[in-house]
């Protein structure tokens, strides 16, 4: 580490984060609809110059003072004798500066109607403050499902950035509470770059048509490999039936929700037990709730790899319980009990506190068994 970045550690300044595309191509796209003015503006100077030289010799520094005054229309006093067809040229020159003129304020008018150039300007500060996310979640079009998920994630602090192409997709954003968002086709690499999602974590497309699903997940998959990142982006989506849900699966999608089926399964389970509260609403999916769940990866390194669970002693050390098992196999083992052997690649659902979790986390992950359960 140098210097310079030790002052900067200390001191808690922070480098700035590139975004991952160029944000100033559209505004220099736009900007160059005012070359033309600005080519006339010189080209008239120069006119100007030579024609005060030529028609009343004045000096070269005297002729460019005495153009750039007459074509501003200034009104200051003539630097130096003006001779009559002097004269004749100045009235022409003032003219000519006047055309210029409207003619490169009827177009500033225009682009400033338009609305691109300032689009193009929020844009690019939009896109700096998306460069600033980590572990992040792209969220691809926008609908009910985004405006409810959206909510969720501002009440957990859960980073994310939302692209539509929806024509009113800024008035579209504030409304919704949406604190970054990209306007554009969620599937095309300008779009994907725009949303920082080399840093992301994950996207979530929610298109109504599968098509677009499959498109985005196509996307984010081959810019993973184009990264060559050493993870793999969470991908999530939505269908409405099981047919389209393996095709998703299949296509590189990790998890894939059907609405239908969920909202089927609620409410059958409410038929069948009207009287009980859900549980899960209440301890899982409530943000204030002690109780938590999660789903730990063994790595290869770990120490818990191919001891029982009742050696392991996670529940007396960290108040959490392993309630699932899942092998390399992808087969679950609910409510294992003590003597089940936690093998390779395994995955351990893990029930208790929030505290508790991180805490069984890091235990499942060191590569040594922690002294403490000497005293166990």
């Amino acid at each position: 580490m140098s210097f310079t970045d030790k002052i900067r550690k200390f001191l808690g300044w922070t480098k700035i984060s590139k975004p991952d595309i160029d944000a100033d191509l559209e505004i220099y796209s736009q900007l160059r609809h005012f070359r033309l003015p600005f080519i006339l503006v010189v080209f008239a100077m120069m006119i100007g110059t030579l024609g005060f030289i030529f028609f009343s010799n004045f000096s070269v520094l005297d002729a460019f003072y005495q153009a750039g005054m007459t074509l501003t229309t200034v009104g200051y006093t003539e630097v130096a004798y003006i001779t009559p067809s002097g004269r004749m040229f100045a009235v022409f020159f003032m003219f000519l500066g006047f055309g210029i003129f409207t003619f490169s304020i009827g177009i500033v008018i225009e682009v400033l109607r338009r609305g691109k150039l300032i689009a193009a300007i929020k844009e690019k500060s939009m896109i700096y403050k998306v460069a600033r996310l980590k572990n992040h979640f792209v969220i691809c079009y926008h609908n009910a499902y985004t405006i409810e998920l959206s909510k969720q994630f501002r009440e957990n602090h859960i980073p994310f950035v939302v692209i539509d192409n929806s024509e009113n997709f800024e008035e579209i954003a504030a409304e919704y509470k949406y604190p970054y968002y990209i306007k554009g086709e969620p599937h095309t690499e300008s779009s994907l770059l725009k949303s920082h999602l080399s840093s992301a974590k994950g996207a979530i497309t929610l298109s109504s048509n599968i098509a677009d699903n499959i498109a985005i997940i196509a996307s984010v998959r081959l810019y993973e490999k184009e990264l060559e990142l050493t993870r793999k982006y969470f991908i999530m989506t939505t269908t409405d039936n099981d047919s389209n849900a393996n095709k998703l699966k299949k296509l590189g999608a990790d998890f894939v929700l059907m609405p239908s089926k969920l909202t089927a399964q609620r409410l059958s389970a409410i038929s069948v037990r009207p009287d009980m509260e859900n549980i899960l609403d209440r301890f899982l999916y409530n943000k204030d709730s002690p109780i938590d769940m999660e789903e730990i990866s063994v790595p290869e390194h770990s120490w818990v790899r191919f001891k029982r669970i009742k050696d392991t002693h996670i529940r007396e050390l960290t108040t959490a319980s392993i309630v699932g098992i899942r092998d390399e196999f992808d087969k679950f083992t609910p409510m294992p009990d003590g003597d089940a052997v936690i093998g390779t690649n395994a995955k351990l659902l893990i029930v208790g506190t929030a505290e508790g979790i991180s805490f069984a986390r890091k235990l499942i992950n060191g590569r040594y068994k922690p002294r403490d359960f000497n005293y166990v």
